[in-house]
């Protein structure tokens, strides 16, 4: 694949990454999923092509924002 220098390679390949996941996913209950029910990510992946390749599949999102957010703290209760 070929694409211009200033295009981010990591948001090019993030449907293709979401879509390879074949392993169902076990829960304490109900049926497997075929997908995570969240995704936690860096500030590379804050543009709206990546929120609407989530949203398009059920998936919810954590993305640190760029400019706003630290990507050290995603996965982390936000409290006290």
């Amino acid at each position: 694949m070929t694409s211009a220098a200033n295009v981010h390679d990591d948001s090019m390949v993030f449907e293709e990454l979401l879509d390879a996941i074949e392993e169902p996913i076990k829960r304490p209950r109900g049926r497997p999923r075929k997908r995570p029910e969240k995704l936690h990510a860096d500030k590379a992946y804050d543009d709206k092509k990546c929120a609407r390749a989530l949203r398009k599949r059920g998936i919810k999102r954590r993305i640190a924002r760029r400019g706003v957010e630290s990507s050290e703290k995603l996965g982390r209760p936000s409290g006290g």
